[in-house]
């Protein structure tokens, strides 16, 4: 016979009122006191059907996303994907609110952490800029027993629950590898454009492209690296100057956004050498860029991936239930002007989903 509530209430010694508010991971509960109920359900084996649970009461998951504000492509398509998820909210049994702060600013980020700790969610997204002070933010939110899932760039000094987003040192690797064998024998340097070194996915990009092209194609020195601040106005100027100044620019890593700027620059060079540019996030700018040749390759993530797995990982912590791993691998897709996929959207400025909102069955990646 499955062990019951009351038998953990008779293991512990306390009411079924505690051991309810301990299940539901509520306050008013001493920490000595939590410590004798989670020994108890360890020692008796109990296992809570936590989805009949929250079914039974109509439990809703209310979540905080806190994304960066600003004319980024990619952070738009993201924004996008949340609010498909709060389209879905009567199905999923969430309430879902978008707290928008500037792009690469650590302090407003904090007061947003704060202020969403205030509130007491059941989880919080964030798209992350690795500083102490968001460090402490997050573990604050931590120590209040509220959920925390990284999007995009993580911040893995933090005790942040999980990490929902690509692999971005292998994503750094994957464009070293492409620029390197695109270059073939051609002679010249590689300029690098970030957004900013403050966001560990841009400095891990950067870390995996230089090891790639320092260990297999050493005659391709790196230009120092450009922050256009993901503005397409500032990235346009960076490279135009870059181009006028510098001769031998053999090929462009663009590791972040502000695409728009890049083409733009690329597009004044009609007539001129080819550069090969490796590029980020399959835009309607950047899928027409590589249509039209100015970009030869770019890596893509699953914006709708990455927030449905940050939902699903929110839930499953807040319910205290295992996380499937397999299932929230996010990965990253290769694509060149011979492999795009179908077009859904032409006038859309937001990344390009791959046009299905099913998930993989558990243990496969989506």
């Amino acid at each position: 016979m499955r062990p019951t509530v009351h038998d953990i209430a008779a293991a512990a010694g306390v009411s079924l009122a505690t051991v309810d508010r301990v299940l539901n991971q509520r306050a008013g509960v001493r920490s000595v006191t939590r410590e004798k109920v989670e020994q108890a359900i360890e020692r008796i084996g109990y296992v809570r059907d936590v989805a009949a649970a929250n079914l039974a009461k109509s439990r809703v998951y209310p979540f905080i996303f806190i994304l960066p504000a600003g004319d980024n492509s990619f952070m738009r398509g993201l924004e996008a994907q949340v609010r498909a998820a709060i389209a879905r909210s009567p199905v999923e049994r969430t309430s879902i609110s978008i707290v928008s702060v500037p792009a690469f600013n650590a302090e407003a980020l904090v007061a947003a952490l704060d202020e969403a700790q205030a509130a007491a969610p059941a989880g919080v997204a964030v798209v992350a800029i690795d500083s102490p002070d968001v460090i402490a933010a997050v573990n604050r939110l931590r120590a209040a027993r509220i959920p925390v899932v990284t999007l995009v760039s993580d911040l893995p000094g933090s005790q942040r629950d999980h990490f929902a987003g690509v692999d971005n040192v292998a994503a750094g690797r994957t464009a070293g590898s492409l620029m390197g064998r695109f270059l073939g024998g051609q002679s010249g340097s590689v300029a690098v454009l970030a957004g900013s070194m403050l966001v560990r996915d841009h400095r891990e990009r950067l870390d995996g492209f230089r090891a790639v092209m320092d260990q297999d194609f050493p005659g391709h020195a790196l230009q120092p690296v450009l922050e256009g601040q993901d503005d397409p106005a500032q990235v346009e100027r960076l490279i135009d100057d870059l181009l006028t100044s510098q001769e031998g620019i053999a090929g462009i890593y663009s590791l972040g956004a502000g695409n728009r700027g890049l083409i733009a620059a690329l597009k004044k060079r009609a007539g001129k050498a080819h550069i090969c540019v490796i590029a980020h996030e399959l835009t309607p700018h950047t899928r027409a860029a590589l249509n039209d040749g100015l970009i030869d390759a770019v890596l893509n993530q699953d914006a709708g991936h990455e927030v449905r797995s940050a939902i699903r990982v929110l839930k499953a912590k807040a319910d205290g239930v295992a996380v499937f791993g397999a299932q929230e691998r996010i990965r990253i897709d290769i694509f060149l002007k011979d492999n795009l996929p179908f077009e859904q959207d032409a006038a859309a400025d937001t990344p390009l989903d791959r046009g299905s909102n099913q998930e993989p069955a558990q243990g496969e990646e989506d």
